[in-house]
């Protein structure tokens, strides 16, 4: 065992000292890796298996964010605490090459250089972007470092590598060999801003009050019109039809007919078709097939022209006519007042609806017709459906299973390709009438590669194997394969994690991970989610240089399963606060067990459970620290962290520090002072034992709070554990405590939350009564024999905590006749009050606080009663109102208990 450095908490905690020391300390270690013992052994099942998990790729110009903070908080805490628990573990980092994100980010330096990536072209921007990320990508890693988390950093990828690249590319050939990837000129969600198709799942549906414009389009026979409605006008000059229900009685006889096109003067069909609805606008709806996704099916069942109107850009294309070159909006706006001004324009009425956005930039997306590549997705979705089904994969929390079984059900196919530069280009290859797809060029001359590359997500769909090497069978696919836990946030769950379970069953035959953990939404006070736009975020780098990594992260992890974050800084104010806690109270125990060598100090590794003469303080806090790592074992096991980390917590500040510790001083005081040599030599027999017991008991506990603590608090508690006795040289590969089965007892328990009762009894008593904290008082106990003789025995303990300068025991003895009073499990604890407070003074001091409470109490009452308050306020506004009733009538009652008691004394 090694003594111990309890020198190094000569200091006050400095977290911005202690944590770049100890990082760098773990790595010179080789803490990060597989252990090489476990490595070298046959690769084992269940718990004994390598327990492997991934960092979701941030974007290569990503920064550290509080969504990224919690994320991997969360993630570090698991592998810490499995690779305490003896585990082969292996947490693989990466980064994502960030198509879109990339491209932008590079093409706005350029602006600012007055260049143009057109005038680089291809070859060369692409040279600029790697240049780019050589200088400035991967900073979030630096950033991630700070926070302490331990990837094997030997293992990084990035999904633009060599290596991987092959795997991507690898895949394309492979699932278009299968005739699951196709091209096709079909509607999809067009970025104007960023020039590039969109999947589904990079739009984001906004919430918008627009307007639906009723047009009339005359018919060619006769007078008549058919007015429809429409929210984006400008599309109509891409009409190459109008649909009505053959249901409808309004419009069944005009199908077969003709209308004329406003402004353009374009004669189109009227059609019957069942995708109308009749309760719609007017029942008509004009056909637009390159311009909407619903249009674009209707227009193919009735052979309708399909007519492009705008360009890449939004801008309006020749096809136009007289609004070429105006932008989609300013078009709108244009085309509005010549329907008005022709009289086409029937009327304008407000409407609410969602409109897509890209979820990059924010721009309004743009359905548009266009050549692109797309994955069949539903044959893959079948086995990642019977997975979540039949329990092969597991979600927690369990209420995302039903999300992502929805998604899955009604699976669309996934356009991946994307019109941009910086990326994994499409392996397909085109001369004259030939298309190849090859991962090289073919041979011969005149072959033109596609311009496309792939979607981001089409490389990082093959994150959990494509990282260790596959398709190659490599020694790490076959060990580590497949991960254990995906970690991530659920607003991926279809970006990501679906696509990964769907690819890992399709290309390895198995899930890619067991479980997956959801994190949740980090908002801010006002309920509002945590994003650089609002301004609403603080940097957590600034964060963890004022209150220190372990604060953060302590604070991070303890949101309740399921529920959103509300980040409240003055929560990592409280996890500074318990490291320091922590600090003093270790300062405090490795002082009582004096340095290493010292007169009066003592070697614990020697000592035997077996010998030691345990009290029932002892006994106590041996028990409640086996149900402490109970607890935090469980909830770790079942992804609760915010509980697991309020277990230890409560066990570590209220049981151990403010309880265990108190009571141990008077044992600790037979040694003397610190440092001294104190009347040790002339103790007795008993007292050496105590004295060598309450050492032990002190330090083995401390042991065991630092040890559950680790994965959440890392830094500090490697500081502390490095100061006590300890085995083994860091406590990152410390073996994780058990409950030991002898230490739970539960009538040590009992009797000592007896006289924590009594004593919190007292100080409650205390402070009703305005006495000074450090003014010693007399109590008098009325209870069973039972418990009077467990206070007689502790006296000694209880009266310091409780600041009792005498203590009377009676079984049946009269209530002293001015005493403040409480109950404790059936024991009367009674604090006289004569000669401690001056009886009139506390009388009239009781009649103005009744007045005030009585005076708020109607006030919360007359609240409570309004109607209109109870209508407009938010839920949990009623709800503080009526927890601050509850808290006023229990203070109400005690006052007046208290006012019954001096009314007995008139002086």
């Amino acid at each position: 065992m090694r003594p111990g450095n309890p020198e190094a908490l000569s200091a006050a905690y400095d977290p911005r000292r202690i944590e770049p020391e100890r990082y760098a300390f773990w790595e010179r270690l080789g803490v990060f890796q597989p252990r090489a013992d476990l490595a070298a052994q046959p690769k084992g099942t269940g718990s004994r298996a390598p327990f492997v998990i991934a960092i979701p790729p941030p974007n290569v110009t990503g920064s550290l964010t509080m969504g990224h903070v919690l994320g991997e908080s969360v993630r570090d805490c698991i592998i810490r605490w499995q690779r305490m628990e003896g585990r082969e573990t292996l947490y693989i980092p990466g980064m994502d090459h960030a198509g879109i994100a990339t491209q932008n980010v590079v093409e706005k330096k350029l602006k600012s250089e007055k260049r143009s990536r057109h005038q680089l072209g291809r070859e060369g921007f692409l040279k600029a972007v790697w240049e780019w990320k050589e200088q400035y990508g991967g900073l979030i890693f630096q950033q991630e470092r700070r926070l302490g988390i331990t990837p094997d950093w030997a293992r990084e990828r990035f999904t633009l590598d060599e290596a991987y690249s092959r795997a991507v590319l690898h895949v394309f050939k492979s699932l278009h060999d299968e005739g699951l990837i196709y091209r096709g000129r079909y509607i999809v969600n067009w970025c104007p801003r960023d020039g590039t198709a969109l999947s589904d799942e990079e739009v984001d549906m906004v919430e918008t009050d627009g307007h639906l414009w009723y047009i009339r389009y005359p018919l060619k026979e006769g007078n008549g019109s058919v007015t429809v409605a429409t929210t984006r006008p400008e599309t109509m000059l891409g009409d190459t039809g109008i649909a009505v229900s053959a249901k409808d009685p309004r419009y069944a006889k005009l199908i077969g007919s003709t209308a004329v096109l406003p402004l353009v003067r374009r004669e189109i069909p009227i059609v019957g078709d069942e995708s109308v609805d009749p309760k719609f606008g007017t029942g008509a709806v004009k056909v637009t097939p390159a311009h909407d996704p619903n249009d674009f099916l209707v227009g193919k069942r009735h052979n309708l022209p399909e007519i492009v109107v705008m360009d890449e850009g939004g801008v309006m294309n020749d096809a136009a006519g007289d609004f070429r070159g105006l932008d989609r909006f300013a078009a709108r706006e244009r085309i509005v007042a010549a329907l008005q001004d022709a009289g086409y324009l029937e009327k304008v009425e407000p409407h609410h609806h969602a409109v897509g956005h890209c979820s990059r930039c924010n721009t309004v997306i743009e359905p548009y017709l266009s050549w692109q590549w797309f994955v069949k997705m539903a044959p893959l979705a079948v086995p990642a459906i019977e997975a979540a089904k039949k329990g092969k994969v597991k979600m927690f929390p369990a209420r995302w299973k039903k999300v992502y079984l929805n998604w899955l059900e009604n699976i669309r196919d996934w356009c991946i390709s994307r019109q941009l530069w910086w990326g994994h280009r499409i392996p397909v290859w085109y001369r004259g009438d030939e298309t190849v797809v090859s991962l090289e060029s073919p041979p011969g001359e005149g072959w033109r590669q596609d311009e496309d590359v792939l979607d981001t997500w089409f490389s990082s769909w093959l994150w959990p194997f494509a990282t260790l090497g596959w398709p190659e069978k490599t020694p790490d696919l076959e060990r580590y394969y497949p991960n254990s836990l995906m970690v991530t946030g659920s607003d991926i769950i279809f970006f990501w994690v679906a696509r990964m379970i769907m690819a890992g069953y399709h290309f390895l035959g198995e899930a890619p991970f067991a479980h997956v953990y959801f994190t949740s939404i980090v908002r801010d006070a006002q309920g509002r989610k945590m994003s650089k736009s609002l301004g609403n975020s603080p940097d957590p780098l600034a964060m963890m240089e004022k209150y220190g990594a372990d604060s953060v992260r302590f604070c991070m992890v303890q949101t309740p399963t399921g529920q959103d974050l509300l980040f409240d800084e003055k929560r990592l104010e409280n996890g500074k606060f318990f490291a320091n806690k922590l600090w003093n109270a270790t300062k405090l125990v490795t002082m009582r067990l004096g340095a290493p060598g010292a007169a009066g100090s003592e070697d614990l590794s020697g000592v035997k459970e077996s010998q030691l003469r345990l009290t029932l303080a002892d006994r106590w806090i041996l028990s409640r620290f086996a149900n402490a790592a109970k607890d935090v074992s469980r909830n770790l096991k079942t992804y609760r962290f915010a509980e697991a980390a309020q277990a230890i917590y409560h066990f570590a500040w209220n049981e151990y520090c403010d309880w265990y510790l108190e009571m141990a001083k008077p044992r600790w005081a037979l040694a003397g002072a610190p440092g001294e040599a104190g009347p040790d030599g002339e103790l007795t027999t008993e007292q050496r034992d105590d004295l060598r017991t309450a050492r032990w008991v002190s330090w083995r506990v401390l042991d065991g709070i630092l040890r559950l603590l680790h994965p959440f608090m890392p830094f500090v508690t490697e500081e502390l554990w490095q100061a006590i006795p300890h085995d083994g040289e860091t406590l990152a590969l410390a073996a994780w405590p058990k409950a030991k089965n002898s230490w739970f007892d539960a009538e040590a328990e009992r009797e000592v939350a007896f006289l924590q009762g009594v004593v919190v009894a007292v100080r409650n008593l205390r402070v009703e009564s305005k006495i000074a904290p450090g003014k010693p008082v007399p109590v008098v106990v009325r209870g069973a024999k039972a418990q009077l003789d467990l206070l007689g025995r502790l006296s000694a303990q209880v009266k310091p905590l409780a600041r009792i300068e005498t203590l009377k025991l009676s079984h049946d003895g009269g209530r002293p006749p001015v005493a403040a009073s409480a109950v404790v499990q059936g024991a009367e604890i009674f604090l006289p009050l004569e000669g401690l407070v001056d009886l009139d003074e506390e009388r009239a001091r009781l009649a103005r606080e009744a007045q005030k409470l009585l005076a708020d109490l109607e006030g919360v009452k007359k609240k409570l009663r309004n109607q209109d308050f109870l209508r407009k306020a938010k839920p949990e506004i009623v709800q503080k109102e009526n927890e601050r009733l509850g808290q006023l009538e229990e203070t109400l009652d005690k006052l007046k208990r208290a006012q019954q008691s001096l009314s007995a004394v008139r002086e």
